[in-house]
């Protein structure tokens, strides 16, 4: 296929130069190809449709949405004959001094065309402050969140979701104690028997303006601390490289969390750490997640079956009632583990498997002390009378229980 000279008009060379500037050889979508346009100076009514439909759509489409000028525009003549001349001179300069050639020394990885933005999870229901991030993230105003709560109620996901609902580039990076700035801001790595600098997947997020998930933030060290000219949306110069980057427009930092960056009193969370207050305070706003309503849960519940086209709507009301009692009861202190929305999607996947609602809840609840299985267990026969933990048992054990026959004057030898 002919390559596209994008130097045949004024318009061309300043939309390629602007993209060039934003993401060299690296991907856009649509959205990001007319701000390049608005920022170069052009008129997008009267100059888009040609640079859509001429430009991007015959010589730029990577895949569907998604464009990349990599090996697909050409440069000038000029720029050309002055490239050869001077890999001409350097040549015989190399020749007439009887030097060799320096090796070549690669500085950083070469960039890769990748999508980041999340593909839509058509199980998923919105809910809580799914509403209320949209509106943050949509505005593309650096505005930094800390979501934190419970385990299991979907703090991550919802992220992940708002994300593909609005296609934003989404980077997701999970904390544990270990993670140090090399993990977050980038490092040198072996590529190919030579050493490159790879950026890390905050850099990365700065650099294409994408939302950068920080999960699990409250198990991170103080080394987390790197961070805070980002967390003030301010360029960060990475001493390593002597290269100071600077965040594009609509880069966002999103953190979750179980605690609130506290630590974690109880025990439930072990590994948390106590946050420094000058990090914490660098979050424009915190929302703390509940577990969804009874109407929400039994909607997420209907929808895990109905991808299998099961419907239990008894089942699921059975399961939402059951997990609310001993979120109740956790509350007040009366027990010390809880039902999590995770979990009864978990029963849901179990019954789908095996067919059988009382082994779907037991084997959810193995992961807790025998103590704490058997009274969940018996209060679930309680809100589904029509179970019983006898159900539990296999149905193998008992069926065609014959005694096995002595065949040994068949074997042949």
């Amino acid at each position: 296929m002919k390559k596209l000279d994008m130097n045949t008009t004024s318009t061309r060379r300043a939309f390629k130069a602007e993209i060039d500037k934003l993401y060299g050889v690296g991907a856009f979508t649509l959205e990001q190809a007319k701000d390049a346009l608005v920022s170069c100076g052009e008129d997008v009514k009267s100059k888009w449709p040609a640079i859509y439909k001429i430009v991007l759509k015959r010589h730029c489409e990577v895949e569907p949405g998604l464009f990349s000028f990599a090996g697909n525009a050409e440069v000038s003549i000029e720029a050309n004959k002055v490239e050869e001349k001077k890999k001409t001179l350097e040549s015989d300069w190399e020749v007439l001094s009887e030097t060799p050639a320096k090796p070549k020394v690669v500085a950083q990885a070469a960039p890769f065309i990748i999508n980041l933005i999340p593909k839509r999870d058509p199980q998923y229901v919105s809910w809580g402050h799914f509403k209320d991030i949209k509106t943050v993230l949509e505005k593309r105003i650096f505005y930094p969140l800390f979501v934190t709560g419970l385990s299991g109620n979907g703090k991550t996901s919802m992220i992940r979701e708002v994300c593909a609902k609005l296609k934003r580039d989404f980077v997701r990076v999970n904390i544990t104690v270990e993670t140090d700035e090399d993990d977050l801001l980038g490092g040198f790595r072996l590529v190919n028997g030579e050493t490159v600098w790879q950026d890390g997947p905050i850099i990365v997020a700065m650099r294409t303006g994408a939302v950068a998930l920080i999960d699990e933030i409250d198990l991170a060290s103080h080394k987390i601390m790197c961070l805070q000219p980002i967390m003030e949306g301010q360029p960060i110069y990475l001493k390593k490289i002597n290269e100071v980057v600077y965040p594009k427009p609509g880069f966002n930092i999103v953190a979750t969390a179980n605690t609130k960056g506290k630590g974690s009193e109880d025990g439930r969370f072990m590994g948390t750490n106590i946050l420094n207050e000058a990090f914490l305070d660098r979050f424009s706003a915190t929302f703390y997640q509940e577990y969804p309503s009874a109407a929400y849960e039994a909607k997420i519940l209907k929808k895990q079956f109905s991808v299998h086209d099961i419907q239990e709507d008894d089942f699921v009301d059975k399961l939402v009632k059951w997990a609310d009692v001993i979120r109740q009861s956790y509350k007040e202190g009366a027990v010390d583990e809880i039902i999590t929305t995770r979990r009864l999607i978990d029963i849901t996947k179990s019954f789908v498997i095996f067919g059988d609602k009382m082994k779907s809840v037991v084997m959810c609840l193995e992961r807790f002390d025998t103590e704490t299985k058997e009274s969940f267990s018996d209060l679930y026969t309680k809100v589904d009378a029509g179970v019983s933990l006898d159900d539990d048992v296999e149905s193998d054990d008992t069926e065609d229980a014959k005694p096995i026959e002595n065949k040994d004057d068949q074997v042949p030898f």
